[in-house]
């Protein structure tokens, strides 16, 4: 690899909400569906032409129907260091009008906690939804409780980026926003990286609605969303800069301290992610459900790993046998103890 070459692209998934047979918020004359795709093709088209440097993956690019699980697997499996959840807002009043930007976080009032029911209730359109949640009940507020035991190692990082989207977001209309508020969406819980969701505006006042639905409001908002994002994308670089050489990937043994990357010939190995954690967790921590698992640390997160094997063959005969524990398992490659892309 030349000096001066990048090792690996920023990776952006840009998500947009709903889809197919989930409408979402509907309006006196459009979807939400429909806009969040068009807002959402938009942003990736002009941080694309803007940054070459950077990866954007799409949650969907039609409107087809994807589960919350599935949505924030996207990123995960594609290991990304940014997640846009792109959605429109709606209210049984039809004054509320103004864009406002969630990160995931403990909903301290009951008008955020009705937001979060609202976009969460999509999984009740899943086969087994109560399976794949694991008994969450997203019409219940009690089912809320458990996201207290949540720790979100990206709290920082995702206010500040939406933060910037929502100041770049108010320039769009004429009328004030709602600030930077936190819930707990589904498809924030499940991503593990710095994330957002972004209500564009109400779609059911009738002055946002037009701008909504118009090639020249999507085209605002997704450039406003671009704008926030060349913002925090020159922060990343400039604290990465000096240490994204050296912070590389770590691998070893739940409990024991991880091997770096080293010069021996190159040897490809496939393991099985089965969860993530802010913190490192004991060899019997319950989390493992007693399965003897290693780790890698990957952007300050603690990732294990079941199986070991050079044959793509054998590793996915391992996860089809983990998936009746951990329905999100999912294979990762390593090179000589370092995490690259699946190929």
């Amino acid at each position: 690899m030349p000096a001066n070459a990048v090792k690996s692209s920023f990776v952006l998934v840009l998500d947009a909400g709903h889809g197919g047979k989930d409408p979402g918020a509907v309006g006196s004359k459009g979807k939400e569906k429909n806009i969040n795709l068009a807002v959402a093709l938009l942003t990736g088209k002009y941080i694309s032409e803007k940054h070459p440097d950077v990866k954007v993956i799409y949650t969907r690019k039609t409107d087809v129907f994807i589960g919350l699980n599935e949505r924030a697997n996207v990123a995960n499996k594609s290991n990304a260091d940014l997640f846009i959840s792109i959605h429109t807002n709606a209210s049984t009043s039809k004054r509320p009008r103004g864009p406002e930007v969630y990160t995931f976080g403990i909903s301290r009032t009951q008008e955020n906690l009705e937001v979060a029911q609202r976009e969460n209730a999509v999984i009740l359109l899943e086969d087994n939804y109560e399976e794949k949640y694991e008994g969450f009940d997203p019409t219940s507020a009690e089912s809320y409780i458990m996201f207290e035991f949540i720790q979100n190692k990206f709290v920082e990082q995702s206010i500040d980026f939406a933060s910037m989207v929502q100041n770049r977001l108010e320039t769009c209309v004429k009328w004030k926003g709602y600030g930077v508020k936190q819930a707990q969406y589904l498809v924030l819980r499940k991503s593990s990286m710095p994330r957002i969701l972004v209500e564009l505006d109400f779609i059911t006042n009738v002055e946002a609605e037009k701008i909504l639905l118009s090639d020249a409001g999507q085209k605002k908002y997704a450039k406003a969303i671009c704008d926030a994002f060349t913002q925090y994308k020159t922060n990343y670089d400039r604290k990465n800069k000096a240490t994204k050489k050296t912070s590389g990937n770590t691998t070893g043994a739940a409990g024991s301290p991880g091997k770096s990357g080293d010069s021996r010939k190159k040897e490809v190995v496939y393991k099985v992610q089965i969860l993530a954690s802010a913190r490192k967790l004991e060899a019997n921590s319950p989390l493992l459900k007693g399965y003897k698992a290693d780790y890698y640390v990957d952007k300050g997160l603690y990732k294990y790993t079941v199986g070991n094997s050079a044959r793509p063959e054998e590793i996915k005969k391992v996860r089809a046998s983990l998936l009746k524990d951990f329905k999100g398992a999912f294979i990762v490659t390593f090179e000589n103890d370092e995490r690259v892309q699946n190929k």
